[in-house]
């Protein structure tokens, strides 16, 4: 086992690498992977099985093209010699030999199809340090910031906020477009641009480049960032065009190094992207859900860091950090945790949750996603950087600054006032010509 993978110190955190040389040399540590998240080894041994089989198609194919090409040169003297029974002899041994060759490559091209689309769907390997548990209740603290709001009355949800000051029109939003489009309105449509503006400068201020991605991406770029056997059924795609509306622009920001090499000088590259995002969000949710909680369209600003295996570790708590001193300077009470085996998804290593403590639901509910995805997306997408060894693989990572619809909702439940008026963020205020507090319509 690489040294890398054995420490939980930073210099000696994993390297994740599940392209093929983890399943030839360290299947051991990818089938202890599973059994932390309560796998099978199914994918594993079959990965490896088909490997295997196209390796010996692709040997047995070379083996059949050497006796191929010794029997043309001893053609080609026999009937130099005037030998023509002999010719004939090698030309009779080997007739059906190109046959063979094209029944090897047939074998070997479907191995590799099988092994490859398999490989796809085995999970990143994750940090040593992620808990381990079975689903979301097994989450750990990793920290708690602000004081928890003190109100002195009821809370009200965000929902009887909105519905008070006519701020969010869904019923309009569901007659032109479906059931969780909604109208953002007034002061609260403001204070969501200020968000916006103000999740982007506070980046670019700390060394980010502000990038405004495409909204849709093709199947091979997305298939490069997640496994769209478990994340398509939450995307819209796009018809009759082969394209999908992005779930985040983390997807389209990581991919639009695809296929490239990268000058080590580049790095590390730090985007904060800002787009719109659309998910089809399925399935049965809860009351808290409601409202502008849970939609199928929201803006997100988001981080992403592209950078040298060496330095991913750090950049994932730089990118925590950074979502920490933002939530804080919204004066808004929330916690941190790390997210457990059982909830973690595909593609990261290892993953911190922000959750803002939302007053009226009585519950603390994610709004900050952070992930270290290590090279999982990287293999996937092709991106290298050039080293004095060759060309190796970068590290990937992403985590939400502001999801502006679930920071909205933590501004309402938080800062609201007996009245049903809400308080502006301090920060805010210069975004919305300094009004202190939100004007009903």
């Amino acid at each position: 086992m690489p040294n890398e993978l054995k420490g939980d110190n930073q210099a000696k955190r994993p390297v994740t690498m599940l392209d093929m040389s983890m399943f030839r040399e360290h299947a051991d540590v990818v089938r202890a992977d599973h059994d932390r998240r309560g796998l099978t080894h199914d994918a594993i041994d079959e990965v490896i099985r088909l490997d295997e089989a196209w390796r010996k198609a692709q040997y047995d194919a070379d083996q059949l093209r050497r006796q191929r090409n010794e029997a043309a040169r001893g053609i080609s003297e026999a009937k130099k010699s005037g030998d023509t029974a002999a010719a004939d002899s090698i030309i009779s041994e080997v007739a059906d030999i190109g046959a063979k060759i094209d029944e090897l490559s047939s074998l070997s091209d479907d191995c590799l199809s099988q092994r490859d689309a398999l490989r796809m769907s085995v999970p990143n390997v994750l940090h040593a340090e992620v808990p381990v548990g079975e689903d979301d209740q097994k989450n750990t603290l990793h920290s708690t910031h602000g004081d928890k709001p003190e109100l002195g009355f009821e809370a009200r949800n965000h929902n009887d906020l909105v519905e008070m000051s006519g701020w969010v029109d869904q019923a309009r939003g569901a007659k032109v477009a479906g059931s969780r489009f909604y109208f953002l309105q007034g002061d609260l449509a403001r204070l969501e641009m200020a968000l916006q503006q103000y999740g982007a400068d506070f980046l670019i201020e700390r060394g980010y480049t502000l990038v405004q991605p495409p909204l849709m991406m093709n199947r091979e770029a997305y298939e490069g960032v997640t496994d769209l056997s478990d994340f398509e059924t939450v995307m819209y795609g796009i018809e009759p065009d082969p394209y999908y509306l992005i779930a985040t622009s983390e997807h389209p920001l990581t991919a639009m190094r695809m296929d490239e090499i990268i000058e080590p000088a580049e790095l590390p590259i730090k985007l904060v992207g800002i787009s719109a995002c659309f998910r089809r969000e399925v399935g049965a949710h809860g009351l808290s859900d409601r409202g502008i909680w849970r939609v199928h369209q929201f803006t997100k600003v988001e981080q992403i860091v592209i950078c040298e295996p060496k330095d991913s570790w750090g950049h994932h708590e730089d990118l925590l950090q950074n979502a920490i001193d933002m939530w804080d300077s919204l004066g808004l009470h929330y916690r941190v945790v790390n997210i457990c085996t059982g909830d973690m998804g595909t593609v990261a290593a290892r993953k911190y949750d922000l959750e803002a403590w939302l007053p009226g639901a009585g519950a603390y509910k994610e709004v900050v996603s952070c992930s270290n995805c290590t090279d999982y997306q990287a293999n996937r997408l092709r991106i290298r950087y050039r080293t004095t060894e060759g060309n190796s693989a970068v590290h990937t990572l992403n985590s939400t600054a502001i999801a502006t619809s679930r920071a909205l909702v933590a501004i309402m439940e938080q800062y609201q006032n007996k009245d049903g008026s809400v308080g502006v963020p301090d920060v805010l205020r210069p975004y919305v010509d300094g009004k202190t507090t939100l004007e009903p319509l």
